[in-house]
């Protein structure tokens, strides 16, 4: 038996401004909030279907340094340069990992600064 990838935790400032960004970027909708003021935010078919949920825990500050884990993201209805500019209208900014420029994907960092790249290749939707 194996595991399923289920959920990813990610510590947040403001879980609800978070939630909100990457709901937008990831087309997924609020499923839950805590009363620690947690967000969980998740694909139509919620916990458990066939894309894993997002949960922003509230907390005072985040680690600082380098963050050892990152999203990678991949368009699904346009072309790379049109998601980029889709992702950097919903607050993204351009993040320099040390990348030459000649990379084929884009490093980006969220409103909290966490990390995440935008890849060529387009996937169909889940």
């Amino acid at each position: 038996m194996a595991c399923r990838f289920s959920e990813l935790v990610v510590d947040s400032r403001d879980p609800e401004s978070l939630a909100a960004f990457w709901a937008a970027v990831l087309d997924y909708r609020v499923l839950g909030r805590e009363e620690d003021g947690s967000v969980e935010i998740g694909p139509e078919a919620g916990f458990g279907g066939p894309a894993p949920t997002l949960v922003f825990g509230k907390v005072a500050d985040p680690t600082p340094g380098k963050v050892r884990l990152h999203i990678d993201l991949n368009p699904t209805d346009r072309d790379q340069d049109a998601e980029l500019q889709r992702l950097l209208d919903l607050g993204a900014t351009p993040a320099d990992v040390g990348q030459s420029g000649d990379e084929g994907w884009h490093v980006l960092a969220d409103p909290e600064g966490n990390e995440f790249c935008l890849l060529r290749t387009r996937l169909d939707s889940v």
